[in-house]
């Protein structure tokens, strides 16, 4: 990866930028969209995060930004089971959501779909990070595909959006920086649950905490 250049001409090795939009994106960086499905975003959705759908533009402008400069765009997607723990009908803590083949799972029409999509949970798991998820039974990790793919595609530094700031983004980005990556959340593109008052911002303090860089201006509810 030293001295290796990216399509944006910097060098890989070289101090990345990216509360810089014209620096932000090249070929060793991936943009993780976190679960952007109707459940989520709609306000007609299950779990549905207040403002979620207000994110679509700015994170469609980043997927388009990203696809000129060349970096790997990826989608993870809840897709459960109609019956798993990770729900409260069956001992969690969560409306039943995002069931696979439903519309509720489906990703948002608005959002622009450039790249592959992860799916998490399809086996009854806790999937909150696009790259691990946890059996419930036996608690333990079960790797996704998105490191293995974020590799393949030469990224070693990852721009994270999406919903919802204090769950699964929070958690994406958080297993990003355990496996090496530089790790940037976009503050204008993503939205908190807030299932207690405060969740997003404690979850924003802890990624700072963690090395992720913070883009944009904290605002409560992100």
């Amino acid at each position: 990866m030293s001295g290796s250049s990216d399509s944006s001409g910097t060098q890989a090795g070289s101090r990345w930028s990216p509360q810089n939009p014209d620096s932000r994106y090249g070929a060793r960086v991936g943009l993780v969209i976190v679960d952007l499905q109707n459940d989520f975003a709609d306000p007609a959705g299950s779990l549905s995060v207040a403002g979620g759908a207000d994110i679509l533009t700015v994170v469609n402008a980043e997927i388009e930004r990203a696809r000129e400069a060349g970096a790997a765009i990826f989608y993870t997607q809840d897709w459960h089971p109609a019956h798993t723990p990770h729900f409260a009908a069956d001992g969690g803590i969560w409306p039943v959501h995002c069931v696979q083949e439903t519309w509720g799972a489906q990703l948002h029409p608005g959002l622009a779909v450039r790249g592959p999509i992860v799916r998490k949970g399809a086996n009854g798991e806790d999937g909150y990070s696009g790259f691990s998820m946890r059996d419930p039974a036996g608690g333990q990790a079960i790797a996704t595909r998105l490191d293995a793919d974020l590799a393949g595609a030469g990224a070693t530094r990852i721009v994270v959006c999406g919903l919802a700031t204090d769950y699964c983004v929070k958690a994406t980005a958080l297993d990003g920086v355990r496996l090496g990556y530089d790790t940037a959340v976009l503050l204008d593109a993503v939205r908190a649950v807030d299932l207690t008052p405060g969740d997003g911002e404690r979850a924003l303090d802890e990624l700072a905490a963690a090395g992720v860089v913070l883009i944009g201006d904290r605002v409560r509810g992100r």
